[in-house]
């Protein structure tokens, strides 16, 4: 079964117009809504307007009724586990159990200087991320939590209320072949792919293919982890289904559509929620 989310831009809005688009994708009917998590907006000018997005998505919880919300993805290293784990359910209470975790190892080099912590070298930040994913179920379902890894100890640490949710799903962003790809093996509902919107098919199935590898290894059946794609969707209706049907053909179950930053993302997002059904026909 195909799913499809709505991931518009949080940069160089208004929060009234985020406001609508948050309603396009709940009365719409998108299967999920999305933001990211950056300090500074994406692209090659790097300055403006952005919002934080678990800010934004508290406000979503309560703005939206039926649509689940996430972020595509939260920075590992932009927060401690046991912070994360606090954030994310207070949001899954407030949207009554809609809540999708997406998670990645962080790093933004601008922004890390910016804030004067320097980016730790990918092996750490995938160490990290592996780390946090066992203390959030840790977290999360137990009373009373100890760990001691190589990079986080908790002792005897509290985290209530649980989530509304038995298990809220876990997004992993991740293309690193050698260890990310293994952490989203081990501990991922959904694979999201970490390379760049517009990466070729080809090499999304690759990836792919990598990732079954390591399911493989660890005794892992691939297909209980569902491949998620974002993707900007081209103005023309046409290109755009043309577009999706490429995805799903490869594989990928969970469509993330990106309404583009040219002109209006109202009237894009729109336009999107249009498709829908012919979206879904896909799968």
């Amino acid at each position: 079964m195909t799913t499809v989310g709505l991931k518009p831009s949080q940069q160089h809005v208004s929060v009234a117009t985020l406001r609508e688009l948050w309603a396009i994708a709940d009365d719409g009917g998108f299967d999920g809504c999305w933001v990211f998590d950056h300090l500074a907006p994406m692209g090659p000018d790097r300055t403006g307007d952005i919002f934080d997005g678990w800010s934004l998505l508290a406000a979503m919880a309560e703005a939206t009724k039926r649509v689940r919300l996430g972020c595509l993805v939260s920075g590992n290293t932009n927060r401690h586990p046991g912070t994360f784990a606090k954030i994310a359910v207070t949001v899954d209470h407030l949207s009554g159990g809609r809540l999708d975790v997406g998670l990645g190892a962080g790093g933004d080099a601008l922004t890390d200087t910016m804030m004067g912590t320097p980016t730790a070298p990918a092996v750490e930040r995938v160490e990290r991320l592996a780390e946090t994913c066992e203390i959030l179920r840790l977290l999360w379902t137990r009373p009373v939590t100890d760990y001691d890894g190589r990079h986080y100890t908790l002792t005897g640490a509290l985290s209530d209320p649980k989530p509304v949710q038995e298990k809220p799903p876990l997004w992993l962003g991740s293309s690193g072949e050698k260890r990310g790809l293994r952490v989203v093996a081990e501990h991922a509902d959904v694979w999201l792919n970490a390379a760049l919107p517009g990466t070729e098919i080809v090499e999304l199935q690759r990836l792919s293919s990598v990732l079954d590898r390591h399911c493989a290894e660890i005794g892992r059946d691939r297909a209980e982890i569902r491949r998620a794609v974002q993707f900007r969707v081209p103005s023309d209706a046409d290109s755009a289904l043309r577009l999706a049907e490429s995805y799903v053909e490869a594989g990928f179950t969970e469509l993330v559509l990106m309404p583009t930053g040219h002109g209006d993302v109202v009237r894009a997002s729109e336009a999107a929620a249009k498709l829908l059904p012919r979206l879904r026909d896909l799968g």
